[in-house]
């Protein structure tokens, strides 16, 4: 369920210019953002996690460590996501806010909606994530 990442040319053209990148494809962006904090949290890498915070969330968790730890004790499904897909989008100016459907190790589904920000340098920060427990669908 995890996005497969395609490697071309141009890709590694846009990747040499994040900030051209951003401004000119946010989603891909803001979906790649979304990614690296989650593998970040999967290897245990808090300094690599935080980078992808906005400046509003590093002023309330100020060291990596306060960060990591909120994040595991309230944030479960994100810190150890099972499987994870992308849902709808929608920006707003300069927000763009994710919807992450996550599978749980648990094995219970979660919807993340992630709110990213644009930054005055053109880069996308995570500025917070509001978890709702997903019903189950019907038996397959």
């Amino acid at each position: 369920m995890k996005r497969a990442a395609a490697i071309s040319l141009s890709a590694l053209f846009v990747a040499a210019l994040p900030s051209v990148a951003g401004a000119a494809e946010p989603l891909d962006t803001v979906q790649d953002i979304i990614e690296r904090q989650i593998a970040a949290f999967l290897a245990d890498d808090a300094a690599t996690a935080y980078a992808f915070a906005s400046p509003a969330i590093r002023e309330k968790f100020a060291t990596e460590d306060a960060f990591f730890d909120m994040v595991r004790k309230s944030y479960t499904p994100v810190y150890r996501a099972g499987n994870f897909a992308f849902g709808r989008s929608k920006i707003v100016g300069d927000m763009v806010v994710q919807e992450v459907l996550i599978s749980g190790l648990d094995g219970k589904d979660w919807t993340a909606l992630y709110q990213l920000l644009r930054q005055p340098d053109g880069s996308y920060r995570i500025n917070g994530v509001h978890m709702v427990r997903t019903a189950p669908g019907p038996e397959i």
